[in-house]
């Protein structure tokens, strides 16, 4: 069951992604060369939302599906940290997608989205090789 569920949710995230443009490679490409506003409206959109609900979810006590405590704990910002933002941010202004939005650009027939794909399944993968060996 919860696998039909996270497929449905899935699904409706691709549409609202597709349909909101934000999975738009020229959308994201005016966005890194601040030609307008739109996707940063919809990521400030996204983070306000996002506070709220953390909030509402911290305030109701609400537990996870497996009726387990959710644990909330920041993380500490370090070099890693910042090197891997800055690695994420290159890719995503090269390819124009992030990983919510390469399956969503798959679904609409962006093809060239599978080599974002596996140049991300690759950078995951290469990670976990050196994860043991980061500070």
């Amino acid at each position: 069951m919860n696998n039909i569920v996270s497929i449905v949710l899935g699904s409706i995230f691709g549409i609202i992604l597709t349909e909101s443009e934000v999975i738009s490679w020229f959308r994201i490409q005016k966005m890194f060369r601040f030609e307008e506003p739109y996707m940063y409206l919809i990521i400030g959109t996204a983070v306000i939302t996002g506070i709220i609900a953390v909030q509402l979810l911290k305030k109701l006590k609400v537990k996870s599906i497996s009726n387990e405590s959710l644990v909330y704990s920041g993380k500490d910002l370090n070099k890693g940290t910042v090197i891997g933002g800055i690695l994420f941010g290159i890719g995503w202004a090269i390819t124009g997608a992030c990983p919510g939005p390469i399956f969503a650009q798959l679904g609409a027939g962006e093809f060239a989205a599978i080599a974002t794909f596996v140049g991300a399944v690759v950078g995951v993968l290469l990670f976990n090789l050196v994860k043991s060996k980061l500070p």
